[in-house]
């Protein structure tokens, strides 16, 4: 099991096909992914990389994750996550992970949170069908009804739909497939639609329920030295304005 990326939602497009037709797809940045730590069962009880993306300013980091980035020569990152992996696919401290980790024609899964719609009620959130619109219903036709039972057991259950906070959730979308990606610009799209909104952080990993394709990156897909320095020219301030 190879770890995943962690990547920024950019927004949707589309692209056509040869015979007119055209595709919904997501396109997802990878900004600087590098491996902060690695977790092994000896010292940790289980097997895991620390992957952290993205920058973030120094004065909003803490002491503790500044000696946590130094420790690993990298500058502090603005998202860090964890993925679960197998011994043979732990990767070095340092080690900046490219987007040739993943293959067009792969299937992967996409963990984000789902955007906030705050307190909706019970026909918003759960799709309830609402009260009728006579005999003896005033004013309440949007209301869940009743909740509660007689005197035993007297109490609303654990769980039940009813008006609340809907959305903000972690959401894990299965079997998307992979594109296209683009190594200078270090951008994934993806076939479909990903849970968050423009500019979300996201987990992509490989998919659970699919075979991995053959002439995957083992043990992950590694920035060459070349490479990254093609990246840091092209979304250098300086060469945006060229």
């Amino acid at each position: 099991m190879r770890c995943g990326l962690i990547a920024r939602k950019v927004g949707m497009i589309r692209l056509f096909s040869a015979d007119g037709g055209h595709v919904p797809v997501t396109v997802l940045e990878v900004d600087q992914c590098h491996v902060i730590a690695t977790r092994t069962m000896e010292r940790d009880g289980y097997v895991a990389v620390q992957l952290g993306a993205g920058l973030a300013k120094v004065k909003n980091t803490t002491k503790a994750q500044r000696g946590h980035f130094a420790a690993a020569r990298i500058v502090p990152k603005r998202k860090v996550a964890e993925f679960r992996v197998s011994s043979a696919f732990l990767l070095e401290r340092g080690v900046e992970l490219s987007v040739k980790h993943f293959l067009p024609g792969q299937f992967v899964d996409v963990v984000g949170r789902t955007i906030g719609k705050g307190f909706a009620g019970a026909m918003k959130r759960h799709h309830f069908s609402g009260l009728e619109a006579s005999h003896g219903v005033s004013v309440a036709h949007r209301s869940h009804g009743s909740t509660g039972q007689r005197q035993d057991p007297g109490r609303v259950f654990k769980n039940k739909r009813m008006a609340g906070h809907m959305g903000d959730q972690r959401v894990t979308t299965l079997n998307l497939k992979v594109l296209k990606t683009d190594e200078k610009r270090g951008l994934i799209l993806l076939k479909g639609a990903v849970p968050g909104a423009a500019g979300g952080w996201v987990l992509v990993r490989d998919a659970v329920k699919r075979k991995l394709p053959g002439g995957i990156p083992l043990p992950a897909g590694v920035q060459d030295v070349m490479e990254r320095e093609d990246v840091a020219v092209m979304r250098s301030p300086v060469a945006q304005e060229e």
